[in-house]
């Protein structure tokens, strides 16, 4: 957040004296706009509040209006509750001459200075930016109607309320001179700018703030006569709980699921069909391992019925068994879909819900409707068992 020096000497030549007699504020946000890049307003405008509050660095009355206005001018285009040097205003109006005498880091602004700002802060007239910050200096301002910035004060109180404790109690590390030199030397107050805002490290020192120490004492020792007694057990003797399941084969797994695959595809042999049928009977779990989904389950009543018949009744606990009976359904009517639905609703263990059952046999009608001879014979045979 330091200034470079670079950046430091063109802030400071917009506002020197000589420039500013002749430079409307127009001109002024112009000119500052050209030289100064948008992310780096907020920067810009930390070192404007610091030379704000030291007399010694911005003696001039026009420079204190200048300065003023960048402030406001940067964040023009939002409410100035919005604006993150609206507390700074709202410091500044209600600072007094008796404070600077006890000793508040803020300086005092003159009458037309404290006009001006307050004109900024509620609704500025046009032609306000057509005047010099020297005729501002001078008290050349339109006429100051009563104005009323309870709302603006009730909206930073708002903002602040929001911020940590700790950053609303925080303080400036720069502690002005309270006896300012009347002389004005611009060489060493710019030797002082530069040593206060072009820090030769991230920060400057107008950037690090004075926060009250956050006060965190040690908890107390904790007294116990068994407290470390785990580091050298004497008595307790312990037995290692071993996991069983550790590095044990998984191949009949891996078996299961190469088997699955040609049940996709094709009709398995005897010997195949009985191994699947008694592996899931050994392991029920099996059946979500397998890799079997919904989109396949057509293939497998096909070509498996009685692989189908097993595996959906070990499905019947899980959360996807209704995909399972919605795919059923739907597929087209054969001998081995009505062979496992058959087998389904012959299991008095199983629960087949009566809008599976509805809508299974509306569809057997709509199929033996449009169905072949040769095959009519068949399908009425199981609808019947079915129907029953």
């Amino acid at each position: 957040m330091a200034l470079s020096s670079k950046e430091l000497s063109a802030l400071l030549s917009l506002l020197s004296e000589e420039g500013l007699a002749s430079m409307t504020l127009e001109t002024l946000s112009l000119m500052f706009q050209r030289s100064f890049n948008r992310p780096d307003h907020f920067k810009i405008g930390t070192a404007l509040v610091l030379l704000l509050n030291e007399q010694d660095l911005l003696p001039g009355s026009s420079q204190r209006v200048a300065a003023l206005f960048l402030l406001y001018d940067m964040f023009r285009s939002e409410p100035i509750s919005a604006s993150p040097f609206a507390a700074f205003f709202a410091q500044l109006l209600a600072f007094d001459d008796s404070r600077q005498n006890a000793g508040s880091q803020l300086a005092a602004l003159s009458q037309s200075e404290k006009h001006f700002l307050i004109q900024l802060v509620t609704t500025p007239p046009r032609e306000l930016f057509k005047k010099t910050p020297r005729q501002i200096a001078l008290g050349e301002l339109p006429p100051l109607m009563p104005v009323d910035i309870s709302t603006v004060r009730v909206a930073l109180l708002e903002r602040q309320t929001d911020l940590p404790v700790m950053s609303q109690s925080g303080k400036s590390c720069v502690l002005s001179d309270p006896s300012p030199e009347t002389s004005r030397d611009s060489t060493a107050a710019g030797q002082t700018a530069d040593a206060l805002l072009c820090g030769t490290g991230v920060k400057s020192v107008v950037d690090v703030p004075f926060e009250p120490i956050f006060m965190r004492p040690a908890p107390p020792i904790y007294s116990c006569d068994d407290d470390v007694m785990w580091l050298n057990p004497s008595e307790a003797k312990f037995v290692p709980e071993w996991d069983t399941a550790m590095c044990v084969s998984n191949t009949g797994g891996m078996e299961m699921r190469k088997v699955m695959a040609k049940a996709f595809r094709g009709p398995l042999v005897l010997q195949q069909q009985q191994q699947v049928l008694s592996e899931i009977e050994k392991d029920p779990k099996l059946v979500y391992h397998i890799g079997l989904t919904p989109a396949k389950l057509p293939d497998l009543v096909e070509n498996n019925p009685l692989i189908a018949i097993e595996v959906l009744l070990k499905l019947m606990s899980s959360n996807q068994i209704t995909e399972y009976f919605s795919v059923l359904v739907n597929m087209e009517m054969s001998l081995h879909s009505m062979e496992v639905v058959n087998r389904l609703t012959t299991v008095t263990a199983v629960d087949l819900p009566k809008e599976f059952i509805h809508l299974y046999i509306s569809n057997c009608i709509s199929s033996l409707e449009s169905s072949i001879k040769k095959r009519v014979y068949k399908l009425i045979q199981l609808s019947c068992k079915n129907f029953v």
